[in-house]
């Protein structure tokens, strides 16, 4: 089982980002491949319907969707909704591409929580055909903060992620092996 993973800010160092990586070695403990894309580090150019040659760098992110068997997003909340950076790399990305896979939100907010943020990222999944995970996670500041490997410091927080993971892997596997059997 493959997972793509993208961090939605562009800012270095980003909360989001930080909470991402953790996840990233939950999910290599339970034996799962990871792709991880940083938009703070493959900088994408602003998406237009009018140019379909994509940069190398939007080709290799579309690779990395296209391959994954599920989809986890970070981003920060900005006023109320997702960071731009996430939102243009999810404007070149096709319905196919995410069709029928699960997808997991993040979000970071400087106030108590990113609800509004991971409204509006559900709402772009849904538009691709990808499949919510009926979790999320949202941290603000009442959280607790990350530890240096990202790990959230509160343990409740902590193990609100912890569980939110290893429900999207269990879901991820199970749609796998369902589309696996129904492809022959």
């Amino acid at each position: 089982m493959k997972v793509t993973l993208i961090a939605g800010s562009n800012r270095a160092n980003a909360t989001s980002t930080n909470l991402l990586k953790y996840m990233e070695t939950l999910l290599k403990a339970d034996r799962v491949s990871v792709s991880f894309i940083d938009l703070s580090e493959l900088p994408l150019p602003l998406f237009t319907p009018d140019n379909w040659d994509f940069h190398p760098n939007v080709r290799h992110m579309l690779g990395a969707i296209a391959d994954g068997d599920g989809l986890i997003l970070a981003t920060p909340e900005y006023h109320g909704s997702i960071s731009g950076a996430l939102k243009n790399a999810l404007d070149y990305v096709q319905a196919d591409q995410v069709a029928g896979k699960p997808v997991l939100s993040v979000s970071s907010a400087g106030g108590p929580l990113g609800v509004s943020s991971l409204t509006h990222l559900q709402t772009i999944v849904r538009n691709l055909h990808g499949i919510n995970c009926p979790e999320w996670i949202s941290i603000g500041y009442g959280s607790g903060g990350l530890g240096p490997d990202g790990a959230p410091l509160d343990e409740g927080v902590r193990e609100r992620v912890l569980s939110a993971v290893n429900r999207f892997v269990e879901t991820t596997r199970k749609l796998t092996a369902a589309a696996a059997a129904a492809n022959g």
